[in-house]
């Protein structure tokens, strides 16, 4: 897939994505805030994918290399800022956390881009000082590099229920636990348990935007009972998923 640099000036848009659609890899001069008010989306770059739901958004910073997917319908809003905009100083891309304030002040400032000038400076402005980090992190789900990690991670994102322990993965990759391990910490930034749960619970994401049951989710996703799903769910994102559900 070819990459290109996004033309407009001031990348501000409303895109409505059907299921599975996509917006090719690109990048642009200005930051953005890509918010998927409808569906779930995922944001990938070079450095892993970010999957949001409604209740996060994500800061792209500028000339960041980055492409779109959505899952179920998806209502995405682009909200670009000149590159001096950028209130929190954020140079990677970062979950950001949206209160019902600042879901109504993305919808707004993609409804009329090229509106009254005055008027768009002032909700710009209310929108930046609105700006917070996210504390939940299991949004953001590192890319391997090491060809024996690729091999691992392609195996859990083929099947999030696989529940062979580090050793049994290590056998099939050609490496020991001890090396997949320390890989694991290296690389990634997290232990092999701390990623897997993140791997399930971005596919979870992509099933509950599907309108799959929570229960199905559960066990598609690894976990031994529905409620088990549930607390992590509810630990990572400050909800249950049967309120995502509906």
């Amino acid at each position: 897939m070819s990459i290109y640099r996004h033309q407009p000036e001031a990348p501000t848009a409303l895109r409505r994505l059907a299921p599975g659609g996509a917006i090719d890899t690109h990048w642009h001069d200005e930051h953005q805030i890509v918010y998927a008010a409808t569906g779930v989306l995922s944001v990938t770059t070079g450095e892993g994918r970010w999957t949001i739901p409604p209740s996060l958004a994500i800061w792209v910073p500028a000339r960041t290399t980055h492409g779109h997917r959505a899952y179920g319908t998806t209502d995405v809003h682009l909200v670009g800022f000149a590159p001096g905009e950028n209130p929190l100083e954020l140079t990677a891309p970062t979950a950001l956390a949206v209160t019902p304030l600042l879901r109504e002040l993305l919808i707004a400032a993609t409804q009329d881009p090229g509106g009254d000038a005055g008027e768009r400076a002032r909700l710009r402005a209310v929108l930046l000082d609105r700006l917070r980090p996210a504390s939940a992190r299991p949004v953001h789900l590192p890319a391997p590099r090491d060809p024996r990690l690729v091999a691992v991670c392609a195996a859990l994102h083929a099947d999030p229920a696989d529940g062979r322990s580090l050793a049994a993965f290590g056998a099939v990759a050609g490496a020991g636990e001890r090396t997949l391990s320390r890989l694991f910490r290296a690389e990634l930034g997290m232990t092999f348990p701390q990623w897997r749960t993140q791997s399930r619970l971005h596919h979870a994401l992509v099933l509950l935007a599907r309108d799959v049951p929570v229960t199905v989710v559960a066990h598609r996703c690894g976990w031994s009972t529905p409620s088990a799903f549930i607390d992590v769910y509810r630990r990572a994102f400050g909800h249950t998923p049967g309120r995502y559900a509906r």
